[in-house]
């Protein structure tokens, strides 16, 4: 943000236009956002990267008594961080400097716990360094994770650590060049190594860091860097890890009652205030995985594109940035899967506003303007341009006249925030070909940028509405976007008796399959309601617009036998779950065994074990035999074996054998990956064809 620009927003209250007398001036609606809080407004989208002792100890929480020995990166690549997230559109990084096991990612002197102990350059390396340099190469931003907690110091808990604390943020705040942000988490205090204690240490949250002391250093050092934490002072924490802001997001905080930690935070106050005594906008923290560190278990539970842009629409389409992260894998990388699911998160969100509704000056009128503040100003995305209605007219509204009917799907609504934020509640109508308003929503705030996301919506005019707002609305931006639908392979569900469902994402999308091996795009059916598949059987299904006529790509399930007719013998009172088709519950078996009874004889050939599906999972099964049986009585070995990498890949197995006659089947675990009892999501066999 050019400073110069920003005081013309200050001013805007005593600036009186020569030449349009009949302009009144704006007055600032306090609490206004200073220049580092504008700038940090601007990027909305940037990188979190969990990257330290934990991702070699596979935890999300070290305890302080890891050996520095075990951080190790064998390909560590920063560049490749910095152009996956260039690549992106991205405009920075936030690292994991130091974790709350007390671990530094750079040879800080206040520790030996740090990568000056490390294997991984025999203790002469220094990540932040290597991190900072790779981004600011690609004219990317960075900032630094700095826990206050530290489960390795003997002295947590003391005012000694405090000195510690700070002369860690010192080193690096002056040895890493320009920050833009530093983050500070709000988990403090608790169980740990501290030196050897291994105790529990608690701390009086709101007053042990004495945070305007540390606040000043911050100040002092980086005066351009905003301060995350659940009180700010600059920036707060959205209170939930799904990396949603809400409907109704302000940017206002009553600032002075809020501090780290705080437990009724994410309740009573993370969806800011109306009546906020300081400026303290959102910003939306998650994962692009389960956990924030790295697990190997979690390469195949990336978050989908439904869920990613999920989160995109929530965040940043609801007045909040977006911090992404990245847990970093043990190379050092961000993990391919992890890239992918990235780019394609990237490339949807470029294609839903790259069909934007055309317009111009003509199109528009408003129920009325403050003078120079007209409402062509809207077609400008410059903050600074706006449009405001006369002094105390409310409601207010625009009216875009299309030059033919139009449809759109997606409304895009900013206000000048250097002024304040204004709007309590807003509505958009539409003129249907009846010539007829039609009210299609119905919101509240919109602060740096609103994004909704409508359904499908033929009209020849739109009206958008401020019904209240605290003072003259300032609307920068308003735009209209068609974005084409979000083409995905049907998801494919089918219960215990056989019953098949095949669900879309979006609506107005049809859905073509085929039970016979057929490409369904040339000879399938138009599903319409659900349908049975009992035997064992192929389904490819594909997803169309029908608008553009294209097809998503195909997907391609062997449905095996329906469990219709199955029973579980023995096993207690969760045993059902076993052959549920629901992968979400489970049977945990004390015995290490599963028999199943089929109902009547079937040719088996093998058989699927679905592992439990928990972020953190237990008993599953390492090594097995499996037996099948006529009559419940006489057991004959089928096969046995091992399930090598389940521990880093829980994904279905399936094992085949030699067809055998029977009725009745049972699973035999020998050993589990961790020793617990085996435990189970599903149960199948696989048929002769």
């Amino acid at each position: 943000m050019n400073s110069k620009l920003f005081l013309l927003g200050l001013s805007i209250f005593f600036f009186v236009s020569c030449q349009s007398s009949q302009t009144d001036p704006i007055n600032p609606v306090l609490p206004i956002p200073d220049e580092r809080q504008l700038a940090w407004q601007e990027m909305e989208f940037y990188a979190f990267a969990h990257f330290n002792m934990n991702t070699f100890t596979n935890m999300e929480w070290g305890m302080g008594d890891e050996d520095p020995a075990l951080f190790n990166p064998t390909e560590f690549d920063p560049k490749q961080w910095a152009k996956v997230c260039k690549e992106a559109g991205m405009k920075g990084i936030i690292i994991t400097a130091k974790h709350h096991d007390g671990f530094c990612l750079w040879p800080t002197a206040t520790t030996e716990h740090s990568v000056k102990n490390a294997v991984w350059k025999d203790g002469k390396g220094d990540i932040v360094k290597e991190v900072a340099e790779a981004f600011r190469a690609e004219g990317l931003k960075f900032g630094v994770y700095l826990s206050p907690w530290d489960r390795n110091n003997p002295d947590y808990g003391t005012p000694e650590y405090i000195e510690v604390f700070r002369a860690q943020l010192r080193e690096l705040l002056t040895n890493y060049g320009e920050i833009f942000e530093v983050w500070f988490d709000g988990a403090n205090g608790g169980s740990g190594y501290y030196g050897g204690a291994n105790e529990e240490r608690r701390v009086d949250k709101k007053n042990y860091y004495d945070w305007p002391g540390t606040i000043e250093i911050i100040r002092e050092l980086q005066p351009q860097a905003v301060i995350f934490g659940d009180a700010g002072p600059d920036v707060r924490w959205v209170g939930n890890e799904h990396g949603f802001a809400y409907p109704t997001t302000w940017s206002n905080l009553m600032r002075d009652s809020i501090y780290g930690g705080m437990p009724e935070y994410s309740k009573k106050y993370s969806s800011g205030q109306e009546n906020g005594t300081h400026w303290v906008p959102a910003e939306a923290d998650v994962s692009i995985r389960p956990g924030w560190y790295y697990h190997p278990y979690e390469d195949h539970k990336v978050k989908s594109l439904p869920e990613l842009l999920d989160i995109y629409y929530n965040s940043i389409g609801r007045n909040s940035s977006l911090l992404l992260n990245f847990p970093v894998d043990r190379r050092g990388q961000i993990h391919e899967n992890d890239v992918k699911q990235l780019k394609k998160l990237v490339a949807k969100v470029k294609e839903d506003f790259s069909q934007k509704i055309p317009l111009k000056s003509s199109n528009l009128s408003a129920s009325s303007e403050n003078g120079q503040y007209s409402v062509e100003n809207l077609l400008n995305s410059e903050m600074m341009t706006f449009w405001s209605p006369k002094a105390g007219e409310l409601p207010a509204s625009v009216t875009i006249n299309f030059d033919e009917a139009r449809t759109f799907n997606r409304f895009l609504v900013q206000e000048n925030i250097s002024l304040g934020q204004r709007v309590k509640s807003f509505e958009l109508e539409i003129l249907n070909e009846n010539k007829e308003w039609k009210s299609i929503a119905k919101e509240t705030t919109i602060g740096y940028k609103r994004i909704l996301r409508l359904p499908d919506t033929k009209a020849m005019a739109v009206k958008f509405t401020i019904h209240d707002a605290k003072e003259s609305p300032v609307i920068s931006h308003l735009a209209f976007f068609d974005a084409p639908k979000l083409l995905l392979p049907p998801e494919i569900s089918r219960d215990k008796n056989g019953t098949v469902e095949l669900n879309v994402i979006e609506g107005g999308l049809e859905v073509y399959y085929s039970l016979d091996g057929q490409d369904p795009i040339k000879s399938g059916k138009v599903y319409s309601e659900a349908f049975s598949v009992i035997r064992p059987t192929k389904l490819k299904a594909v997803t169309k617009d029908p608008i553009s006529g294209k097809f998503s790509e195909m997907i391609e399930v062997d449905l095996q036998l329906a469990k219709k007719n199955w029973k579980v013998i023995g096993g207690g009172e969760n045993a059902g779950n076993l052959i549920d088709e629901d992968p979400s519950s489970n049977y945990v078996s004390d015995q290490n065994l599963a028999t199943i009874d089929l109902g009547e004889k079937q040719e088996v050939a093998g058989f699927t074990y679905f592992p439990m599906q928990n972020r953190y999972m237990s008993g599953l099964i390492k090594t097995y035999v499996f037996y099948t049986s006529m009559d419940g009585k006489s057991w004959q070995k089928a096969g046995e074996g091992e399930f090598g990498n389940i521990a880093n890949s829980p994904i279905e197995q399936r094992v085949e054998f030699d067809p055998k006659e029977a009725r009745f089947i049972k699973l035999k675990v020998k050993s589990t990956t961790d020793g617990q009892p085996a435990s189970f999501a599903e149960l199948g066999v696989l048929l002769t064809q």
